[in-house]
């Protein structure tokens, strides 16, 4: 006759002190310790104070923040002849990761929970943390399901610190009373992350990153400042999601102002689907038993397929260097407490693919003490985390590129582009020696210019968005096809003569700016990195007279739909707010459209005619006509 217990009898035959349970372990196993915040301190303490006498041990981590008992168990480990296999590293302390860096295992993320599961790595000892019991005997996994579950699902014995503090998560985060086999009753408060101070450079990044995050998109944030920071840059945004590896007080944040509702996500709508918290005790009380929170594990919030069924899926993570043709690493720096493979490829492949998606890559241009630039000639022996074909946008303090469909040379461009300007030159002279830029090409004055975000716009014109802002390097393909796709007339108008030939040594003067003294300014429809140039505007500095000369240039389809006008009132802000006295332009008497132009700034506008035919000024300091 087969009996058996209710469960709540079998948990009261199940419990045991942390020293008494740790005792079930042998020398030799296999030993799972619960992720990131989710670790079971009282575990590992009484691992570290009751196991001493345990050898060969393999101690199995997603993720350590390497709380003192941790620490100790890593100090340990060829003590007592242990391996430690850690899949994520972190740390709570930047730099203190270098002494564990050998223990990482390199593995996409959505391929641990299988790892586990299927016994290739087969686990003899799970060590969580849950939550209570509800009356049914389930209980959460709390703050991290992520590979946790798994864990405890193939392990052949499992050991949960029932810690009444720990949140009940709702999704598959549940493992059943009667699926553990020692219980350890201990309350204590769950580990906490506190939010990382946001410098001008990572604010910076996150202006510019809300310049590519629509309305209605699906977001996949990273763990770091700069990622973070992205975040708290999206609060004139509206239905945003979120389908993340981790969910953090930034987006708890977001959601409770209402920029966060998931309901255009395309996929488990109306709800925040994670696999881990890291962050405050408020974040923990937010996921407490809350509806619209889902966790799950990794080998379905990293797979790839889920990934792309969302709604705009943009991803956003941080890499520690790329490269001139767009290979990323993601190795740990000092303001980036996490390293490993870790979901970052899931979440480009996934994003990419997504209609609508865009993978995002968030890079601090320079290391902490800005002795050496993160963008490189080439990544050397660093592990490449996301190859050059997958890499898309990339975002620095000082611009985004988009690298998707972009040559070699293009790319390097582009990344040179947004290099700190402290070594713009060094890089464009390792491109060279390298074939990535021919030999016939310089940096000019682009060289020290920082790009000015404040001049960019997008206006609607019959129902067409035109985006308005300053050249880069990159555009001087662009522009060339500009002016070869001008009629006759139009060239003769800025060119005056009939000019067939359009060189790229010509076009790169009006890329290549500083946007201090000479500055040009594009009108482009289409997406971003692929907008085709409809019009340009040029002010080019004559020193003798602390002017600037402007000239400009407009397909013949755009024309009359207000596009000039907000050119040329932009390159005027520009010149007075960098001390230049005035703007000068040369036309043809004939050309009413470009004297119109000219006069619809507002300022006293002179003209007088010469050998160059007519000759148009202003002065700022005259003051603006009423």
């Amino acid at each position: 006759m087969i009996t058996s217990l209710y469960w709540a009898d079998s948990y009261l035959t199940k419990r045991l002190k942390a020293s008494e349970a740790i005792k079930k372990i042998r020398s030799g196993q296999r030993i799972f310790i619960g992720s990131a915040c989710g670790e079971p301190q009282e575990l590992v303490r009484a691992l570290n104070e009751t196991g001493g006498g345990l050898t060969g041990l393999e101690l199995v981590r997603l993720m350590s923040f390497e709380t003192p008992a941790m620490a100790d168990l890593y100090r340990k480990s060829e003590m007592y002849s242990r391996n430690v296999r850690i899949i994520y590293l972190g740390a709570a302390r930047a730099g203190s990761m270098i002494p564990n860096r050998r223990f990482i295992t390199p593995l996409n993320l959505s391929e641990v929970p299988d790892l586990f599961l299927s016994r290739k790595l087969p686990i003899d000892v799970a060590l969580i943390q849950t939550s209570p019991p509800d009356d049914f005997g389930w209980m959460s996994l709390g703050v991290s399901v992520d590979v946790t579950l798994a864990a405890a699902n193939s392990a052949d014995i499992v050991i949960a610190q029932v810690n009444p503090r720990m949140p009940r998560v709702l999704g598959r985060s549940f493992i059943h009373m009667n699926d553990v086999d020692i219980i350890v009753e201990h309350e204590e408060d769950v580990l906490t992350v506190p939010s990382q101070t946001q410098s001008d450079a990572t604010s910076r990044i996150g202006e510019h990153i809300a310049r590519l995050i629509e309305d209605g998109a699906t977001l996949q944030i990273g763990l770091d400042a700069a990622s973070q920071a992205a975040l708290n840059a999206l609060s004139d945004k509206n239905d945003l999601g979120i389908h993340s590896q981790y969910i953090t007080d930034d987006i708890m944040h977001l959601y409770s102002m209402g920029i966060i509702n998931n309901r255009k996500k395309g996929l488990n709508e109306g709800k925040i689907v994670a696999s881990a918290a890291i962050g405050s005790t408020n974040l923990y009380e937010f996921i407490n038993d809350n509806p619209a929170v889902d966790f799950h594990p990794s080998n379905y919030v990293n797979d790839p397929f889920i990934i792309r069924q969302h709604h705009r899926m943009t991803s956003m993570n941080t890499a520690h260097a790329i490269d001139l043709t767009g290979q990323v690493t993601a190795e740990s720096s000092a303001r980036t407490y996490f390293t490993g493979i870790t979901g970052i490829s899931d979440f480009v492949q996934g994003s990419r693919r997504s209609a609508g998606g865009k993978s995002i890559m968030i890079l601090l241009s320079t290391s902490e003490d800005g002795s050496q630039s993160r963008i490189v000639p080439n990544l050397d022996d660093a592990a490449c985390v996301v190859p050059r074909g997958d890499a898309q946008y990339v975002v620095t303090e000082y611009g985004v590129v988009n690298l998707f469909g972009k040559s070699l040379q293009e790319r390097a461009m582009a990344m040179i582009e947004i290099a700190h300007p402290d070594f713009r030159q060094q890089l464009f002279d390792a491109a060279k020696e390298r074939g990535l830029i021919g030999t016939d090409r310089s940096l000019g004055e682009a060289v020290r210019g920082v790009y000015p975000v404040w001049m960019e716009e997008v206006m609607e014109t019959e129902g067409i968005s035109v985006t308005i802002r300053p050249s880069k390097p990159v555009d001087e393909r662009r522009i060339q096809e500009h002016y070869y796709n001008l009629e006759k007339e139009d060239v003769l108008s800025r060119f005056f003569n009939e000019k067939t030939i359009f060189g790229l040594p010509e076009t790169e003067q009006r890329s290549k700016i500083d946007y201090i003294k000479d500055l040009t300014i594009l009108a482009l429809v289409g997406e971003f990195g692929f907008g085709r140039v409809i019009a340009v505007g040029e002010s080019m500095y004559l020193p003798e007279l602390n002017m600037s000369e402007v000239a400009f240039s407009v397909n013949r389809k755009y024309q009359g739909k207000g596009i000039a006008r907000r050119v040329i009132a932009k390159l005027a802000k520009a010149a007075k707010e960098n001390g230049i006295s005035g703007l000068i332009a040369y036309t043809n008497p004939q050309n009413k459209k470009m004297i119109n132009l000219f006069k619809s700034l507002p300022y006293p506008v002179k003209s007088q005619y010469g050998s160059e035919g007519l000759k148009l000024e202003c002065y700022f300091d005259d003051g603006e006509v009423g």
